[in-house]
């Protein structure tokens, strides 16, 4: 069974390919086009997003079509994205999944991000639940519990900022450009991380929250007062590094789990991966290329979907910008 997988939910046009055979599923291609427009803005512009991914979806399918070595007409299974993200983003994928699942008279699955994010890692090391998943991206700092496939309780969210958001405006008042994961990794490896006093968010809480927005302010504030780009890049990553690690671990021992799955974008993070292997959980993040938004990680959702039995999405389904995978 082959299973294509759509994700257009923000500024990369995502599309891959994942085979089912005997109940594995075996990646065979994972085409990502990542839009270069919104560098000179500093952040994602929803408008110019969605008219990129309209002009560079087919040639991203067909891409990753090439890829895998098959035709669309060998296409088993549709899935995309549906929720949450930019609505004008999401509809593109959206729209041309259920185009594509109409005209070939095929399956249409409707996928959570989040829960792409999720697979993208555990599908990797065919890991079983009961486990505990970090997401944590540009849009999104999530910590789920995940006692059995497809089941998902909400543990702690963050209050403010996405990790990955706060990477980017430090990195833009920096200096750093963007988009600001990466470049903060890079400037981090030339800075002190001693050499600003940050304070660690939400210090002796009960729950298991994140925020980043204070250490936003508290970066402008030591900007101004003169630390260097590579110190402040570098104190910031470990404060928020440790926020991570340390809220995770705790919310781990009280649920009694030993696993932990970390993806997102900033889980390509080599700091936070580094951090996270002393944790002594067992701990799994996704495979290179499957970090950032990406069709594959879609693909795998729904082909988790096909072997768990679970009916086809209808046609009628739209696309929702603010969608919850759980509650607390």
């Amino acid at each position: 069974m082959l299973i294509l997988g759509i994700d257009t939910s923000c500024d990369d046009t995502g599309v891959g390919l994942v085979r089912l055979e005997g109940g594995r599923p075996e990646i065979l291609s994972n085409l990502i086009w990542t839009q270069e427009v919104h560098s000179r803005y500093g952040g994602v512009m929803p408008e110019l997003a969605s008219r990129e991914h309209v002009e560079r979806i087919d040639g991203v399918v067909s891409g990753a079509l090439a890829a895998a070595g098959v035709t669309l007409s060998q296409v088993d299974v549709l899935a995309a994205t549906h929720g949450p993200g930019l609505i004008g983003a999401l509809l593109v994928g959206l729209m041309y999944a259920k185009g594509a699942a109409q005209a070939l008279d095929r399956p249409f699955y409707a996928v959570h991000h989040l829960e792409g994010h999720i697979y993208a890692a555990a599908s990797e090391a065919e890991l079983e639940p009961p486990y505990l998943a970090l997401v944590v991206s540009g849009g999104h700092t999530h910590l789920f519990d995940v006692p059995r496939a497809g089941e998902y309780r909400l543990v702690g969210a963050t209050r403010d900022d996405a990790a990955g958001e706060a990477f980017d405006k430090v990195a833009r008042l920096a200096g750093l450009g963007f988009p600001g994961g990466p470049a903060i990794a890079e400037a981090a490896r030339r800075g002190n991380p001693n050499a600003v006093a940050f304070s660690e968010p939400l210090q002796g809480q009960k729950g298991f929250e994140f925020s980043f927005s204070g250490l936003k302010t508290a970066a402008l504030l030591a900007s101004k007062a003169g630390a260097t780009p590579e110190d402040l890049a570098a104190s910031f990553q470990a404060v928020a590094v440790r926020s991570l690690l340390k809220t995770s671990v705790r919310a781990a021992r009280h649920l009694g789990r030993d696993t932990l799955v970390v993806s997102g974008g900033v889980a390509a993070n080599a700091a936070l991966r580094e951090a996270f292997a002393t944790s002594g959980l067992r701990t799994y993040f996704p495979p290179p290329g499957l970090n950032t938004d990406n069709g594959a990680m879609i693909a795998l959702a729904g082909a988790a979907a096909v072997l768990a039995g679970r009916p086809a999405s209808p046609l009628s389904i739209g696309a929702t910008a603010y969608l919850p995978l759980a509650s607390l």
